[in-house]
């Protein structure tokens, strides 16, 4: 007959067991639950990136192929990713996250596509707070206003003419919206600059995942 002691010994292994197994199973759980969430994020950025750079072009994962810049005065940011896009060992394109700080609502995050010969691949807002029916025009979803800076360059239209139409640039603005639509012409023109500025170094390779570029107006 089981004594006392080894009876509660015997629980105590079989209570332990179970708490080991509860533990591995929510660590498998949560992991895979990590792993699916950084897929999708993955999977919702390409989809992104491949609205503005020429995919036929490429043949690398910009994704996997980047490195963080610093240049607040013009991009907006301490420091925001560049994803770099190439075929072979020849640079096709940078995208860059600049945020624009002096939005009507906010902070505005962009994506801008800038291919290798200073043009712009496209642009896309990947966050905003303007005021839907007004500033929220910007979307693509919502007007095509975002989609006339592709090809546009610094030469193209020439630089004191990258401003909204109010302000004698070509840009439209909104009807009862200024503010946001300047704000990100300003800020798509700050990082055709910051491009041309750096040049080559933004595409040169690094040893590690992730690199900084330190960088702004000389």
């Amino acid at each position: 007959m089981m004594t006392k002691a080894k009876s509660i010994l015997l629980s105590g292994v079989v209570l332990g067991a179970f708490a080991i197994g509860g533990v591995s199973l929510v660590a498998v759980t949560h992991g895979s639950v990590g792993e699916r969430i950084a897929d999708n994020q993955y999977q919702a950025m390409k989809r992104k990136l491949d609205t503005i750079l020429p995919a036929e072009q490429i043949n690398n994962d910009p994704l996997q192929d980047s490195l963080r810049v610093s240049a607040r005065d013009l991009l907006g940011a301490d420091a925001t990713q560049v994803y770099r896009a190439r075929h072979d060992a020849s640079p096709v394109a940078v995208v860059l996250e600049p945020v624009v700080p002096d939005g009507y609502a906010g902070p505005i995050k962009l994506l801008v596509s800038v291919l290798h010969d200073g043009t712009l691949g496209g642009v896309r807002v990947v966050s905003h707070h303007e005021t839907p029916g007004l500033g929220d025009k910007i979307e693509e979803a919502k007007s095509d206003w975002v989609l006339d800076f592709t090809g546009k360059s610094l030469t193209n239209p020439p630089l004191e003419k990258w401003a909204v139409k109010r302000d004698g640039g070509e840009f439209d603005q909104f009807t009862g919206a200024t503010i946001t639509p300047r704000s990100i012409v300003n800020a798509v023109r700050d990082t055709l600059l910051y491009v041309q500025q750096q040049g080559e170094s933004l595409y040169q390779p690094i040893e590690t995942e992730t690199a900084t570029i330190e960088g702004g107006q000389g």
